[in-house]
């Protein structure tokens, strides 16, 4: 098998320009492909967000986003107080498990972000 060198998943939108506007004030970089899709980026991860809304895929869609330090993570994304600007979405605290730990962060449409921190 060829290295590989990234993932990118495909995730839908209820309302497109509320989830754009949402992940850019999340901080990720948008670079617009189509008038239905852009690439959201960071320094080392992407992924597609599409004009595309079918209940049960959103309703069922989750990501895992590693990170180095979870908490550190939680704290900047709970600064945003992002729930106030997007009623839909829930931001859950940090959890311990046996494996790592990891909080939970629901976008405008629904989809499940785990942001995690494995242990060393």
């Amino acid at each position: 098998m060829q290295p590989t060198k990234s993932i990118r998943p495909f995730i839908g939108a209820n309302n497109y320009e509320v989830s754009r506007q949402f992940y850019r004030d999340l901080g990720f970089e948008e670079v617009v492909l189509f008038p239905n899709m852009s690439l959201f980026q960071n320094e080392t991860i992407g992924f597609y967000l599409q004009d595309a809304y079918v209940k049960d895929w959103i309703d069922n869609t989750m990501v895992f986003m590693e990170v180095e330090d979870v908490n550190f993570f939680y704290n900047q994304i709970a600064a945003l107080n992002l729930p106030s600007k997007y009623p839909t979405v829930r931001l859950l605290p940090v959890k311990k498990h046996d494996w790592g730990s990891v909080c939970y962060l629901h976008d405008p449409s629904g989809i499940l972000w785990h942001i995690g921190q494995f242990n060393k």
